[in-house]
């Protein structure tokens, strides 16, 4: 029986088309972002149907183990602005940085930022909306329409709509979130200065092995995410006094063995000893 040649064809794309998405995906894993050679999604189509001034919303630093979480809002100008504006975790970090130098002078922008503090009081959900309220609240002007990254908007009453994965389909999006991006990025890196030796000058906070190596040999600081059920847990064993168990020599009675607290007051001493290495 003769195979129909555009069967054979059919197949063969489908193949193709399948291995160049795994050089894909490896590339983004490899360089942590897509190179410039991929196809761009990002663009104002799906903004079109809404009035202006309308604002793209993102955040950065959701899933980091330390900082704080930073939010973006920005308006642009769709007769001015520059090329190449994509989700920030598609921009290598040269161009990432000329981009928001751009953005900053022909766009109206504005920044949230929750604390650690607020991130550990009311879990990193809802400190990404308070972020981005903030962020849209710093704009200066009240948009005409919000467009907010990801599955949910902030419990605002203004009008407004989540689209998921809008950093790379809404160009305003994908401006916010490069200004996100790196502003978290220099905040990260102004704190690595004053907490050296856990590499946010380079990791931004997020898990690397070099993050989880410092958080055990040289313990939490205050920027640490205590409410992260892994940080936590380092924390909690990092904490943890350890026993110490003597030989009693042949003959030796236990009861004159001096035991390793001898008051109340020690073991209180013991505590207080402990306890600020904890909460650090």
């Amino acid at each position: 029986m003769s195979r129909d040649p555009s069967s054979f064809v059919r197949g063969t794309i489908h193949k193709k088309e399948k291995v160049d998405s795994s050089f894909r995906w490896n590339d983004e894993k490899r360089f942590g972002y897509r190179p410039d050679s991929m196809p761009r999604r990002c663009s104002f189509k799906l903004e079109l149907d809404f009035p202006q001034p309308l604002a793209g919303v993102d955040e950065a630093g959701c899933a980091p183990l330390a900082g704080p979480v930073v939010a973006a809002a920005c308006i642009l100008d769709r007769n001015k602005f520059p090329r190449g504006i994509d989700d920030s975790k598609n921009v290598p970090l040269e161009k990432r940085e000329k981009l928001y130098a751009k953005l900053v002078k022909c766009s109206a922008w504005g920044v949230g930022v929750a604390s650690v503090e607020e991130i550990d009081q009311i879990n990193i959900y809802w400190a990404r909306m308070l972020a981005m309220s903030r962020a849209v609240e710093a704009l200066g002007l009240e948009p005409a329409w919000v467009l907010v990254d990801g599955n949910a908007c902030p419990k605002w009453q203004r009008p407004s709509k989540a689209i998921v994965d809008g950093d790379a389909k809404c160009r305003s999006i994908a401006a916010a979130s490069i200004i996100a991006k790196v502003t978290r990025d220099r905040i990260m890196a102004d704190y690595a200065r004053e907490y050296p030796g856990y590499g946010w000058e380079k990791n931004r906070g997020y898990g690397t092995p070099e993050h989880w190596r410092a958080l055990h040999a040289l313990g939490p600081t205050p920027l640490h995410r205590r409410s992260f059920p892994k940080v936590r847990a380092a924390i909690d064993g990092i904490s943890q006094t350890e026993l110490v168990f003597e030989e009693i020599e042949p003959g030796e009675s236990f009861e004159s063995h001096t035991p390793a607290v001898e008051s109340v007051e020690a073991a209180e001493t013991q505590h207080l000893v402990v306890q600020p290495h904890a909460a650090a």
